[in-house]
């Protein structure tokens, strides 16, 4: 069995035809949804969540395609399956099944793109947002240019037509997920052996749906992105963005990108690496409270 986060109950909960998540729940007041990246699942949050669970609902689950939820395969070709509009659909479906109208919601990496979906799509229903290291899609495309967007490359691989990423990375998933565990973190102590043997398996087991969920990216999630910024569509909620200083390695100011998205925006940068909420718990806690107070 893989680790669990102690002290919190797991729930399997309904959320579309033929998808349930897997979610871990605890504590009690104002309901807070954390949503995990790649290529981990919700026991990202277990610092964090046991830090927040003292005074708050606390709400981890896998997202569709990641760890224990259902991974139902994209066979259309449109992405919707994957799209983070019909991920964020999930993620408010669930809130609500465990008694939530309304919710604050922190995400980090692929979770945080799922967030800024919920965030833009229901603005009624989500009361406070964070986005940990992570741009907005259409943003994301937009810096990376020549060279320097080698550093995204798993992007690129992810986005092809189906088949062959989905071939070359079950050929070696264990190479290609630890590569990013190892490259991503600063402090290696941050991810023990039984949590990144935790993530090694679920995303072992989950190829074609994190391939399906990247591709997504560069196709309907990238429109639902040009579309709200055509219309103007902005993040009406207190918003909060951690990020490491890709800006300054990349050539571009993160913190103009997100303030074009979210006019009650504190944007800071971090020191830690790119698994903040495990390298820095304390921090990551303190900034979520420092957003739920606002």
């Amino acid at each position: 069995m893989p680790p669990t986060i102690p002290g919190f109950t797991y729930h399997r909960v309904p959320v579309a035809d033929g998808v349930s998540l897997n979610a871990a729940v605890s504590g009690s007041g104002s309901p807070v949804v954390l949503l995990h990246g790649f290529p981990q699942t919700h026991l990202m949050w277990r610092h964090v969540a046991a830090d927040l669970a003292a005074d708050h609902t606390v709400i981890c689950p896998d997202l569709r395609g990641y760890g224990a939820s259902d991974k139902p395969a994209d066979t259309d070709g449109s992405g919707d399956g994957y799209a983070k509009r019909t991920m964020a659909d999930d993620i408010v479906t669930l809130a609500h099944a465990l008694g939530h109208d309304r919710f604050a919601l922190a995400g980090h990496d692929r979770g945080a793109l799922v967030a800024f979906r919920a965030g833009l799509d229901h603005p009624d229903t989500v009361t406070h947002l964070a986005c940990l290291d992570v741009l907005p899609t259409l943003d994301m495309w937009d810096v990376l240019h020549g060279v320097t967007a080698a550093v995204g490359f798993h992007l690129y691989l992810m986005a092809q037509p189906p088949g062959l990423p989905e071939e070359l990375i079950a050929a070696a998933p264990d190479a290609f997920f630890g590569h990013f565990l190892d490259l991503w973190t600063n402090d290696p102590r941050a991810i023990p052996a039984d949590v990144r043997t935790a993530y090694l398996d679920a995303c072992r087991a989950a190829v074609p749906s994190i391939v399906a969920d990247y591709r997504a990216s560069a196709g309907v999630d990238l429109a639902h992105d040009q579309a709200d910024r055509g219309v103007g569509n902005q993040l009406r909620m207190p918003v909060a963005v951690l990020q490491q200083d890709w800006g300054a390695a990349l050539g571009f100011d993160a913190a103009a990108l997100w303030r074009a998205w979210a006019p009650d925006l504190r944007h800071s940068t971090v020191t830690c690496g790119h698994f903040m909420a495990e390298e820095a718990p304390a921090d990551v806690a303190k900034a979520l409270r420092d957003l739920l107070a606002r």
